[in-house]
């Protein structure tokens, strides 16, 4: 995979509360994403990991705007997609050509009552990208048969495909508009292991083809590390660690980017039965009630008073290496 040195996305200090409040007289927040900040080279692939429920989606979902953020700063290609310290923010209509995503459950991001053409063709419909039914009618069958399918099967419905076939219709949808940048949020994660393979190895190759951009969301770091130039290790909402695919393997900074390559299988027998497992004790604290300090002190092995009462500053460690830990 090809990178530039041109940043396409810029992430400032972004926050996502949900109000989950009971009552007006007592409010309660879910503190989603909390204080992240981060950018994205053009033809680059980000990987986001953590456990379930740590934001990754939540994130990704905010820097398209499908969920609005509570405050922080978007910018993209140069442009602004958000801004709290702006009044009125940016329309995304135009955006929405350049920014897209494919959904982790397939069969619910697919409309039943569509024919699978339709599905497709939708994006195209509303930006308006067809001259002609003909153009209409030849950019569905150019993107059927782009992501493995026939043309015949245009005209199905997508409960007549499988949960891999589904996800590639999905990916045929986001790529419609011809876009530079893709969300993709955990797509392999709802599909046998067997499917897996083949949908990574189809979003690297027209990644190559493209020039596309990716953010990859996965809780499952081995099939990251394959897939991704970067990688950025979220707990609780908040990013801990960031670093170019290999330093983070073989150089782990934060504990619990060290507990979750604990958990990556290892294909030699001897090997996996000489390392030692992290085990974290204790469950991820609530979201609307996380705790002060760093937000994995709670957890943490090697925690400290200072982690109890101080935020650790997410800096950059080495070159290109950041992380958010006071031990270090």
């Amino acid at each position: 995979m090809s990178k530039e040195e041109k940043t396409l996305l810029t992430i400032e200090h972004l926050v996502k509360y949900f109000d989950v409040s009971q009552s007006i007289l007592h409010k309660e927040y879910v503190h989603a994403v909390e204080d992240v900040s981060f950018e994205i080279k053009k033809g680059e692939t980000l990987g986001l990991v953590g456990e379930s429920g740590c934001g990754k989606t939540t994130l990704g979902r905010t820097i398209l705007r499908l969920y609005e953020p509570t405050s922080g700063k978007i910018t993209y290609d140069g442009g602004i997609l958000y801004d709290k310290s702006r009044g009125r923010q940016p329309d995304m209509f135009d955006f929405r050509k350049k920014m897209q995503m494919i959904f982790q459950d397939p069969s619910a991001s697919l409309d039943p009552r569509m024919t699978v053409g339709d599905i497709i063709a939708e994006p195209l419909d509303v930006h308006k990208l067809c001259a002609s039914r003909k153009d209409r009618t030849d950019r569905i069958h150019e993107l059927i048969e782009r992501v493995g399918l026939t043309q015949e099967q245009a005209n199905r419905y997508p409960h007549e495909f499988s949960g891999g076939q589904q996800q590639r219709i999905g990916i045929a949808r986001a790529l419609a508009v011809r876009p530079e940048f893709i969300v993709c949020d955990e797509p392999i994660s709802a599909l046998d292991v067997s499917i897996q393979s083949q949908i990574v190895n189809m979003l690297e190759d027209m990644q190559e083809e493209m020039g596309l951009t990716y953010l990859f969301i996965a809780h499952d770091i081995s099939v990251v590390r394959h897939i991704s130039n970067r990688i950025g290790v979220m707990y609780l909402g908040s990013m801990v660690e960031l670093a170019e695919s290999f330093e983070l393997n073989r150089n782990p900074i934060h504990p619990y980017t060290k507990t979750l390559l604990s958990a990556v299988p290892i294909p030699d027998p001897k090997k996996s039965r000489q390392r030692q497992r992290i085990v974290l004790q204790g469950d991820i604290p609530s979201p609307v009630n996380p705790p002060s300090g760093c937000r994995f002190h709670t957890r943490c092995p090697y925690a400290k008073e200072q982690c109890k009462m101080e935020v650790p500053k997410f800096r950059e460690v080495e070159p290109g290496h950041f992380a958010a830990c006071h031990i270090i």
